[in-house]
């Protein structure tokens, strides 16, 4: 006689189990004291460089009162990510991925001091803004290749999917609590405070970085390189897949990125008190699908949906350029954090578990190059044809323009559309290599 019991509380058929299956899966958080210390680290970070976010932006208004001078943040940055981005992927490979992130990080928290002594003069200045927040591109440029190349070697392959979630989750808890507390801060206590509390943020990240373990450069790692860059590249070009990556992420951010209009935009709705409401209201979708993620490590053709989610950013981006109530332009900026979020899950997912280590640090370059130098050319958009037409028509009609290209770039690229993580030949490598070395160790 066949013996039955009853499911288990955790099967995914009853109430306690589907909940389980959407909660973030907390493995890389359990299994790896560094990746515990990177996420405390940067949560620090994030929180404090989004009082800058909006700090910036709105004291360059106050003083100019001019949206291609607060649009033009994003063409001071182009230049040095671009250069900054792909030296940095080259620096990632060659040299010790710990210190190269110490260093960038104590540069960071110098840089934001420089802005509190600029704000706390009789007259602030406008060039050292723009000279600062150049800086800070090329110091991020250095950074984040490193930052991203050394996750998979402190994560087991098989946890790289629920890593990428809770570091999203990381940045957008500071997305939200950042630009919040900004506008609480500036409005009650002045810019200065919010440029104090970023620098103190940068400190207390690097004590908690000096705790990583050493990550040296491969053995046979060449010096950073122009020929070196050129490799990486190459070999980006010969991944369709990857490309496609990049091209659907640079066209959405182009054309449907308006963050640096946010403070005309609220100006327009007659609610400057929502403000740090619009920069955050992203961030909320982000985090509600961050906190949901379970299902993530159960879906396996990840360019669909990357390419599904990026046409869902741009559509609930046209739709909050045409809302005239404040609450409902929140809640579908929310919708576009939300499927931001997907996008650059799966995104994160096919770099992570495709790339061989030797290349990494290079192909985070050009990944950086991708998911930043879009926003930066955004912005720039965005303050251009708001000067040209209206806020609302450069925040609709960018949104329209997203969804065109995206669905464009989904029909030329076959091989992102058919991108399968469990059968395609550079995923299954990756895990059999990653096998090889957890069992030779």
């Amino acid at each position: 006689m066949t013996e039955h019991h009853p499911p288990s509380s955790d099967s995914p058929d009853r109430p306690a189990g589907r909940l389980r299956a959407l909660l973030p899966d907390l493995s890389p958080w359990h299994s790896s004291r560094d990746f515990r210390r990177l996420w405390t680290a940067g949560l620090v970070t994030v929180f404090g460089a989004f009082l800058t976010f909006i700090a910036v932006p709105l004291q360059l208004k106050e003083m100019t009162g001019s949206t291609l001078a607060v649009g033009a943040i994003g063409a001071v940055e182009l230049v040095p990510l671009i250069v900054f981005g792909l030296y940095g992927g080259a620096l990632a490979d060659a040299l010790d991925r710990r210190k190269l992130i110490l260093w960038t990080e104590a540069g960071l928290g110098v840089l934001s001091a420089i802005l509190l002594l600029n704000s706390v003069l009789p007259h602030p200045l406008i060039w050292p803004m723009y000279v600062v927040v150049a800086l800070v591109s090329a110091l991020t440029g250095l950074q984040r290749p490193a930052l991203q190349a050394i996750v998979p070697r402190i994560v087991p392959h098989e946890q790289l999917p629920a890593a990428i979630a809770l570091n999203s989750t990381r940045w957008q808890i500071g997305a939200i609590a950042g630009p919040s507390v900004a506008g609480l801060i500036i409005a009650f206590a002045g810019l200065e405070l919010a440029y104090a509390l970023d620098a103190v943020s940068f400190a207390v990240s690097l004590l908690l970085l000096l705790g990583l373990a050493p990550s040296p450069a491969s053995h046979d790692a060449e010096k950073p390189s122009l020929r070196g860059i050129a490799e990486g590249a190459r070999y980006a070009w010969s991944r369709k897949e990857l490309l496609g990556t990049y091209a659907v992420d640079m066209a959405a951010m182009f054309f449907a990125y308006p963050t640096a209009i946010f403070p005309f935009l609220a100006d327009d709705l007659h609610a400057p008190w929502a403000l740090g409401l619009m920069y955050s209201a992203g961030a909320v979708g982000s985090l509600t699908v961050s906190l949901t993620s379970g299902w993530v490590s159960r879906i396996h053709r990840h360019g669909r949906m990357v390419v599904l989610a990026a046409a869902g950013w741009g559509l609930a981006m046209a739709v909050a350029g045409w809302l005239h109530n404040v609450w409902l332009v929140l809640l579908f900026l929310a919708v576009a954090g939300g499927c931001d979020m997907v996008s650059g899950l799966f995104r994160s997912a096919i770099w992570d578990q495709t790339i061989p280590d030797e290349l990494r640090g290079r192909l985070a370059g050009i990944e950086l190059l991708s998911y930043s130098v879009g926003p930066q050319l955004g912005q720039v958009r965005a303050g251009g044809m708001a000067s040209l037409t209206n806020v609302r028509a450069s925040v609709w009609t960018g949104g329209l323009a997203c969804v065109a290209s995206v669905g464009l770039l989904a029909v030329s690229l076959p091989k992102l559309m058919s991108y399968d993580q469990r059968t395609d030949e550079h995923a299954v490598r990756m895990r059999e290599r990653q096998a090889a070395v957890a069992e030779a160790a």
